[in-house]
């Protein structure tokens, strides 16, 4: 059976009532950010490539209020798996004598990285509670959900929204960046912000340019199969990957791999060590499959969809070497269940989640399938149909 994820108005209330607990007065604050899924296009963002990301059911909710103090309190939900502690922290607002500063707890650095690079002055001290459906670790952007939640939150409470979508989702990633510790691309913060229902959103990463493409076929739904593998990105292979696509990059005379072409890396290949050669074919394999992806997507050629989806993968795992045992046996066994049309492993890798193209009449089956078959490979996935959704909002 298909896991339930608790939907965004039963998130909302659930914050709105440990708000109260936490605070004794009611918020004033409602808003919302989902997380996502990437379709195709993974390590390609950093890299100045496409990706073909799409917002999920699963989100983060904050509620929040200004008060009167200088003070930023914030508490996040206990039952969020995988947050460390403290559930709770006060810090200053940021002034010309004190600026704010990364530190203990992890999930508080996300909060405090928005604050820092908030486009207007936060002059006054707020109240916040975050609650959330999306897995952490999972590869479903639950710290770009945090990010642009609180981004989101920021705009309403000081009444002063971004000048575009672009600057907040510029904004986020920095937050990340700095505070986080983690050199990630533009994907998630951009597609949390710009997402729109039935559609996944195809991003240029290097232009920043985007176009909406409908997945709206009633005949097709996305699986996000989680491994239960949990990833943490700053502390992983993931800054090494970066840093051995940029010495690509210099070493082919290229601002971005996106812009390096197969025959260009092919006759360059002995001036690169053996393992960053590969990084970089993986860049341009995953290039040729995510517009390629995008057509077939368009054409509703589901078939051939799929099969871009399985190169995807295959890439991953043997070039960019960020899959693991887990990942491959459930994306091996999604490939011969019947109505799966393709999968692959989604997101930063070393774990999290495969996102396979199904025929909507055969999801339930073809996930039990799944589910069944893995259990032999001792992996306990748990699954979700999921069709696009809305980008970050207020709710009241």
């Amino acid at each position: 059976m298909a896991q339930e994820c608790e939907d965004i108005t039963s998130l909302a209330k659930r914050a709105s009532a440990l708000f109260f607990r936490r605070f004794e007065y009611e918020g004033t604050v409602v808003v919302c950010s989902p997380g996502r899924v990437n379709l195709i296009g993974d390590h390609v963002d950093y890299n100045g490539g496409y990706v073909l990301p799409m917002a999920i059911p699963m989100a983060t909710v904050c509620v929040g209020s200004l008060n009167e103090l200088s003070v930023c309190r914030v508490e996040t939900d206990s039952t969020i798996q995988g947050i460390d502690d403290p559930k709770y922290v006060e810090f200053n607002i940021p002034s010309e004598t004190t600026s704010l500063e990364p530190g203990s707890p992890k999930w508080a650095n996300y909060v405090k990285g928005v604050i820092a690079g908030f486009h207007a002055s936060v002059s006054k001290g707020f109240d916040c509670v975050i609650v959330s459906s999306i897995p952490v670790g999972a590869g479903l952007s639950s710290s770009a959900a945090i990010e642009v939640a609180s981004y989101t939150l920021l705009e309403a409470l000081f009444n002063s929204p971004s000048s575009s979508s672009k600057e907040k989702a510029l904004a986020c990633q920095k937050a990340e960046h700095v505070f986080a510790g983690c050199p990630c691309g533009i994907m998630d913060q951009f597609v949390c912000t710009y997402a729109v229902s039935g559609c996944a959103l195809l991003l240029d990463c290097k232009t920043l340019e985007s176009q909406n493409v409908p997945l709206n076929d009633p005949n097709v739904c996305i699986l996000i199969i989680n491994s239960g593998i949990k990833h943490e990105l700053s502390g992983s292979e993931y800054p090494i990957r970066r840093a051995q696509c940029e010495k690509a990059a210099i070493a082919l005379g290229a601002a971005y791999l996106r812009d390096v072409s197969r025959q260009t890396l092919e006759e360059n290949k002995e001036q690169l060590p053996e393992e960053v050669y590969r990084r970089a074919l993986h860049v341009v394999n995953e290039t040729e499959n995510t517009l390629k992806f995008v057509e077939f997507l368009k054409g509703k050629n589901y078939v051939e969809a799929g099969q871009c989806m399985l190169r995807s993968h295959e890439s991953l795992s043997h070039l960019y070497n960020v899959s693991c045992v887990e990942l491959d046996a459930i994306v091996e066994i999604a490939s011969k269940t019947a109505g799966i049309y393709g999968a692959r492993m989604t997101g930063g890798g070393f774990g999290g989640c495969v996102v396979a193209l199904a025929e909507t009449e055969m999801s339930l089956s073809a996930m039990e399938s799944i589910r069944s078959h893995c259990e032999l490979h001792n992996i306990f996935p748990i699954s979700y149909i999921c069709k696009p959704c809305e980008g970050a909002r207020r709710l009241n």
